[in-house]
């Protein structure tokens, strides 16, 4: 798909999208292969999807699943708070598992539900010559995770509705505090990948959980998980990653937004009930990440 600057198609000179991410793209209606058609993504078959000016290609069909999507505030927050380095451990262990799986040089790392591509980007800085795809169904979320790597791209997909990538594509997989479609999942990983799945415990944000009134975490989440995955996937490592938290009030603020928590309660509401923890916030969060490989 090399072109010279009097042929390129136009619609690359928007999509922030290095080649070797785009080729492992597939149609989300019939699976075909996509390429510049026009000003829009198209495949051979005919469909064709636009990409948007901030950079990333909408590869949405049919409606989102309802109550999916981080708002602009809660994308916000969630930026501001990656930004401070409060879950930079969890970032830095999924990055060394991810070079470890191997995730080797022209090898493709996907995250379905990545957010604003803050765990890809680490991911990608610790695997030279690595690419990576973040796939989300928030076009707030994915006007950020366009630029979150100069190696990495973004498209909009539901993972509802299956993964918009070709069999075998994706040499590492991750899935952090978002969705799972398992068969999916086992689709577009390659036989030697590996799948990384992070989920908050029982223990997350216990301490703010119980002050604030926020949705808690199921007690039952990881057998579900377990449960889920087992059909496709052999568990083959895990462990738990525990970070003490002393956050300023806005801070606490940011945390409680970029969570579900946010779907309940205005900016205002969150202000107002952080504003009685004091100053510093303590708080501490416990992760749950697991290695999976196709069984």
């Amino acid at each position: 798909m090399t072109s010279s600057d009097d042929d390129r198609p136009a619609v690359l000179d928007r999509l922030r999208m290095p080649e070797p991410v785009l080729e492992a793209l597939a149609c989300p209606v019939c699976g075909a292969a996509l390429g510049p058609g026009g000003n829009a993504l198209a495949c051979t078959a005919g469909h064709r999807f636009d990409v948007a000016r901030e950079g990333y290609a909408g590869l949405l069909t049919g409606h989102r699943t309802a109550g999916t999507g981080d708002t602009k505030e809660m994308v916000r927050a969630r930026q501001d708070f990656q930004a401070a380095g409060h879950y930079a451990p969890l970032a830095a262990r999924l990055a060394e598992l991810a070079a470890q799986a191997p995730l080797p040089a022209g090898g493709l790392a996907v995250d379905a539900g990545a957010g604003t591509g803050y765990y890809l980007s680490a991911v990608l800085d610790r695997a030279p010559g690595a690419f990576g795809l973040a796939l989300d169904v928030s076009k707030f979320a994915l006007r950020r995770a366009a630029r979150a790597h100069p190696r990495a791209g973004a498209a909009a997909c539901d993972t509802w509705r299956g993964l918009p990538l070709r069999t075998g594509s994706a040499a590492v997989l991750l899935n952090v505090f978002a969705p799972r479609r398992p068969a999916e999942f086992r689709r577009v990983l390659a036989d030697d990948g590996a799948l990384l799945v992070a989920t908050p415990t029982a223990r997350h944000l216990r301490g703010l959980v119980a002050g604030l009134g926020l949705v808690g975490v199921d007690a039952d989440k990881r057998e579900r998980l377990e449960s889920g995955l087992s059909a496709h996937f052999a568990r083959t490592g895990g462990e738990e990653i525990e970070v003490a938290l002393s956050l300023s009030p806005a801070e606490a603020a940011a945390l409680v937004g970029m969570g579900p928590s946010a779907r309940h309660l205005s900016p205002g509401e969150i202000a107002d009930r952080v504003a009685g923890l004091g100053d510093p916030v303590e708080a501490a969060a416990s992760f749950a990440v697991s290695l999976y490989r196709p069984a």
